[in-house]
């Protein structure tokens, strides 16, 4: 295909008795030739004076392919009028290239209040559909263009929200008095372009995605939009959990950092933070609340986060070193407990770790833990093991996984990461969402191609997630590096997203 092609453009005047607006709505497919890329409509309207309207990513398609949109609002007024009919093309630029769909120059059109104007050769189309769910959405609605067959028999829309275990089948109608219902528009349906709209409605409950594709049956023939052979899909937000150690008050620029890492936790809308080497002032072992750095990361959030927080011992001779939890959702359970031998606070080999459970909006109750445990030859196998033994107490019906999280001193592939492996309760989940069927390769078959797989892997900080989970780890990314956010810590973020298995 082309580099960009329009899809559709929609032309609709709403006629209120307050104003008057004109909405002009672009939809197009794209292939990603770069990630550096802009994407402008060049239009005019009847005063014949061009503009450029910008485009902004919408959704991605198979392979290198993407939709893109872009959208404009027009009021009434004494001193502005409606573009009403219009002339446009559309402009991709990347990399010094430049491409263009325009219909060779001569230009695309849109006759003012004609409603949707489908320019792909595509029978039935899925119109202005989202790509997420929103907060309690329960109902949703799927408009089909269907071009040229105003007479269809039947248009069906087929969903699932269990990845295609069981499947639905939903009618569309006919709404012939769709633009005037819907936008007090002057819009005939089917228009003057041949396009009739259908409308349904999916009652989906509280699943946490949903997948479907579209069908349109006419004298015997049956046409599909399936997004592409993709199946159109939204679902709410996957969980998402920051791993970092802070290296207890030893950065330079400290407080720079702090807010570095508060930001990232902002921008990326990040749900759960687990933090080690948390510290703050010792004051003589009574501790400084002001100073502690998980506070103060929290402090400077957009809104604050439900915070569980404890220390372990003394580190560097100032400070209450100690391990955090932050979340957006309340904390319906915290504890607090020692997995080492030692619970001397003199000590750096006393260990401490906090749990917290979370209920997460469509996903469900999630145990976090966040631990910093003691190196192999100092007692990590023993603080391991206790910490196993507390999880498994704390996993009951209702818990739908259990997340180890934080600074193991344990390097990929040591004696103590096959300890975690050879148990066979948790896996690594970046490396199961970075390098999938590794895992397997080298823990379960045994397979001597894969055994020096992780030989230059340092990593020291993970999750584990129980497998027995109702969760499956979807990405997994570094963070705090000299590409993102910067260097805050002796230690990398990991941030890795989860979501339902169904």
């Amino acid at each position: 295909m082309a580099k960009i092609q329009l899809l559709y453009v929609e032309n609709v005047i709403t006629r209120k008795k307050t104003n008057v607006q004109q909405t002009l709505d672009f939809f197009m497919r794209v292939e990603n030739v770069s990630y550096d890329k802009r994407i402008d409509v060049l239009w005019s309207g009847e005063d014949g004076i061009w503009q450029t309207l910008p485009a902004s990513f919408h959704s991605k398609l198979e392979h290198d392919q993407e939709c893109w949109r872009a959208q404009i609002h027009f009021q009434l007024s004494p001193a502005h009028s409606l573009p009403g009919n219009i002339r446009f093309g559309l402009r991709y630029q990347s990399s010094g290239s430049e491409y263009w769909d325009n219909r060779q120059g001569a230009n695309y059109s849109s006759q003012a209040d004609s409603g949707i104007k489908v320019v792909c050769s595509a029978p039935v189309l899925n119109i202005g559909f989202a790509t997420q769910l929103d907060g309690e959405q329960k109902n949703i609605p799927v408009t089909v263009a269907v071009d040229k067959f105003n007479d269809a028999d039947k248009v069906t829309v087929h969903w699932t929200t269990d990845n295609w275990q069981h499947s639905h089948k939903t009618a569309c109608h006919f709404k012939r008095n769709y633009w005037d219902k819907e936008a007090l528009s002057n819009a005939r349906n089917p228009n003057q372009y041949g396009v009739a709209i259908w409308k349904g409605w999916l009652r989906i409950s509280r699943a946490f995605r949903l997948q479907y594709s579209i069908s349109v049956e006419r004298n015997g023939q049956v046409f599909w939009d399936n997004n592409y052979g993709k199946n159109y899909s939204l679902s709410h937000e996957p969980l998402k959990v920051l791993i970092l150690n802070l290296h207890c008050y030893q950065e330079d620029n400290q407080d720079d950092k702090f807010s570095q890492i508060a930001k990232a936790i902002n921008d990326l809308a990040i749900d759960v933070v687990c933090l080690q080497e948390v510290a703050e002032l010792w004051n003589d072992g009574a501790g400084d609340w002001e100073s502690n750095s998980a506070k103060i990361i929290n402090d400077r959030l957009a809104a604050p986060y439900h915070i569980h927080t404890d220390w372990a011992h003394l580190g560097f001779a100032k400070y209450r070193e100690g391990v955090a939890i932050l979340s957006k959702y309340p904390l319906l359970k915290q504890e607090a407990q020692y997995v080492s031998d030692s619970h001397d606070v003199y000590s750096i080999h006393s260990r401490k770790v906090v749990m917290a459970q979370i209920k997460v909006p469509y996903v469900g109750r999630v145990n976090v833990f966040s631990a910093h445990l003691s190196w192999w030859e100092d007692g990590f196998a023993e603080q391991f093991n206790r910490l196993c033994e507390w999880a498994k107490a704390k996993q009951t019906a209702q818990v739908c996984a259990t997340l180890l999280c934080g600074d193991f001193n344990i390097t990929a592939g040591s004696t103590g990461y096959h300890l975690v492996a050879d148990a066979h309760q948790y896996d690594d989940q970046y490396l199961a969402a970075n390098s999938q069927g590794v895992f397997e390769k080298i823990f379960r078959v045994n397979d001597p191609y894969w055994q020096d797989y992780l030989s230059d892997d340092y990593r020291i900080d993970y999750i584990f997630l129980n497998k027995t989970s109702e969760l499956h780890v979807t990405s997994a990314t570094v963070l705090f590096t000299e590409q993102d956010y910067g260097r805050v810590s002796d230690h990398c973020g990991y941030l890795m997203t989860f979501e339902p298995n169904v």
